[in-house]
């Protein structure tokens, strides 16, 4: 039997939308459990309802009117404004909820948009803030689907991309400081998959030493929001596949978008509404309930990435592992130290038999499951080259340091002692 709610309530906000602060401070942890979700609006239900409308009922035509200028971009809420809801393509309440408690977990973060993928929040952040005719910077590596959008989307439309290695800092300011009408730079850091470190600090120095300051942004993916908080560095956008380490069982998509200036994030949600791109309700229902266990899960990832990683680099047939705690480069183990504060759970090594070799490991593992996407809570283990990574052309890929015998593992929340042994069985079956 469902309970009404008290008669004593109003509903003076819409439903789902009005937020209970405590008189302090609170921590991210609680963060996230606590703000932007009030249980009177919800009949008492302790999490989040599912708000499944299409459409929203105005509590007045004045407010209607209100809502689609706010909408529109004519005008911007008031402080403690809150618009009345309007279609669900716009916003609608588990959206609102999602973004609401989302922030906390990005150190710096005011504001937040959801969408329906991680690609969905790169393409619209690209196309939101670069004009045609207009440049972009963007290291590399960098993951398959952003390479596409780049080639297949943004330089026909005549948005044009300069790629710079990652781990080039030199070069990077130097082609921030030298660029004509350039409107946003996009590291991805660590890189997919050779996990090469960019300066966040020193590309964000460079774009603030820009007469014409150009947007600074970062796919956080791998390292946050735990171990890694670009907004702290001077970024502008934070930007996350929510598919990875945010969901985290590899059972649903999404994206986020985070920043300090609310107004970017507005502009966004803009374009957003223009391509019905928003994380629908239940997807939002699922991911909120992930939230508040990121940082366990990505912690207990991380230290069983660190063991096996860290066990597996001398094995006789591997020619170069992959990971932070095992960077020799000086600079990189610089960059490192400045800006992460875990190593994350993803490493990668190349294997001396080339692509047969990663096909006969990768067929052999019977923990580890062989497939792509990463941040699960279980073993996944892929070949960037021929899946990931497949559209880099030849000279690409040599480029970005990807090799035929590149293997990319995103360890999960399994005994690490167990993993271990799936990935030395395996590795020693190429020796025999």
């Amino acid at each position: 039997m469902v309970r009404t709610p008290s008669a004593s309530l109003t509903y003076d906000v819409p439903m789902g939308k009005r937020d209970s602060k405590p008189p302090y401070v609170v921590r991210p942890p609680t963060a996230v459990l606590t703000r932007g979700f009030d249980p009177r609006l919800s009949v008492g239900s302790a999490r989040p309802a599912v708000f499944r409308s299409s459409t929203y009922v105005f509590s007045s035509p004045e407010a209607a009117e209100r809502a689609f200028s706010v909408a529109l971009g004519r005008a911007r809420p008031d402080a403690g404004e809150s618009v009345d809801l309007i279609y669900s393509r716009l916003s609608h309440p588990n959206a609102e909820i999602l973004e609401d408690q989302i922030v906390p977990l990005e150190p710096g973060a005011t504001s937040a948009a959801v969408f329906n993928s991680g690609m969905a929040a790169i393409s619209t952040t690209f196309l939101t803030f670069c004009a045609p005719g207009s440049h972009f910077i963007y290291s590399t590596p960098v993951y398959g689907g952003t390479q596409h959008l780049i080639h297949q989307l943004l330089e026909p439309l005549g948005i044009k991309g300069i790629g710079v290695p990652a781990h080039a800092t030199d070069e990077l300011i130097q082609t921030i400081r030298d660029t004509p009408e350039l409107g946003l730079v996009f590291l991805e850091t660590p890189a997919n998959p050779t996990l090469a470190m960019c300066d966040i600090a020193a590309c964000a120095r460079a774009v603030a030493a820009r007469a014409e300051r150009p947007l600074l942004a970062v796919d956080n993916t791998f390292l946050g929001p735990s171990f890694q908080h670009p907004l702290e560095f001077g970024v502008d956008l934070v930007l996350y596949s929510a598919t990875k380490f945010l969901a985290g069982h590899s059972d649903m998509l999404g994206g986020v978008v985070l920043g300090r200036d609310a107004e970017l994030l507005a502009s966004l949600r803009g374009t957003r509404a223009v391509l019905g791109n928003i994380l629908q309700p239940d997807e939002c229902w699922i991911l909120d309930s992930r939230l508040p266990t990121v940082d366990l899960r990505m912690v207990r990832q991380s230290k069983n990435a660190q063991r096996i990683a860290e066990s597996l680099a001398g094995h006789a047939q591997i020619e170069q592992f992959f990971y932070p705690t095992l960077l020799e480069d000086p600079e990189q183990i610089r960059i490192r130290d400045a800006q992460c504060t875990a190593p994350g759970s993803i490493f990668a090594f190349e294997l001396k038999g080339g692509k047969p070799a990663a096909f006969d490991f990768l067929r052999r593992l019977t923990i580890a499951r062989n497939a792509v996407s990463l941040g699960g809570v279980e073993t996944l283990a892929c070949h960037p080259a021929s899946t990931t990574h497949s559209e880099l052309s030849p000279e690409e890929l040599r480029a970005s340091g990807i090799g035929p015998g590149l293997v990319r593992v995103s360890v999960g929340v399994e005994h690490y002692r167990d993993l271990l042994d799936d990935f030395r069985a395996a590795l020693d079956a190429l020796e025999s």
